[in-house]
Order: structure tokens, then sequence, then C-alpha cells
């Protein structure tokens, strides 16, 4: 199975879902990374803020954070090749990355909301 390494540009903390104001895409991609997870995928993030030496050491992360900047994060690398820059992968990438049946990657229904957007 492929590993899935997202570096995150500086967050609060390890996910991004906490303070006052939570960014709605920070919510839905953390919960896409744990359903991945439960599934098998291997995946691992780093956050620039808190682990800036994972950024330095990674020959590709540094190269791209020399060329675009921290402003292009996050980056995604698939087995140490850039697979996605600039913006959260959906759980449909994700389970293609990670070898998941296309099946298991729809978006849970039902709930408060019935599937929508909603809450």
């Amino acid at each position: 199975m492929a590993t899935i390494q997202i570096f995150d540009p500086a967050l609060c903390c390890s996910t991004g879902v906490c303070g006052v104001e939570v960014d709605q895409a920070l919510v839905s991609f953390a919960a896409d990374v744990d359903w991945a997870k439960q599934n098998g995928a291997q995946v691992e993030r780093f956050n620039l803020a808190q682990q800036p030496l994972v950024f330095a050491e990674n020959a590709t992360v540094k190269t791209f954070l020399e060329r675009s900047g921290q402003e292009a994060l996050p980056l995604i690398l698939v087995d140490g090749d850039v697979a996605l820059a600039g913006r959260y992968p959906n759980r449909t990438e994700l389970a293609r990355w990670a070898g998941i049946a296309t099946a298991n990657a729809t978006q849970p229904q039902g709930g408060c909301c019935s599937g929508s957007r909603c809450c």
C-alpha cells in the first residue's frame, strides 16, 4: 500500500481543526484522513509550525518550498512523489492513492443533514 504524506502549512495544531474560527475544508479533510486510515491507508501529516525539520530534511519538500514558498502548501506526496499541491485532496483521491475500493470512497450519507452541506 502507498504511503501518503501531507505537508501542511503552519497550523495551530496537528490538524488545524482547533481555535475559534475553524476552516470547514480542514474539518472535512481531517474526517477523510480518518476514514482513509480506518480503511488501511498509511497517512502521515506534518505541520510546518510544529515539525519544520521534517520539511527541511525531505529533498522534494525542501525544493518545492524554495521554488513555490509556504503559500503553495499543502503538498501531498505519494510514495515520495508529488501528487498534489495547493489544496487538500478529497476522499476519492485519497482512496485512489491508497488503493481503497472506490465504492468505499463515497461521502457518508444521512446524519443531521441527510447528506447536504447544511451543518
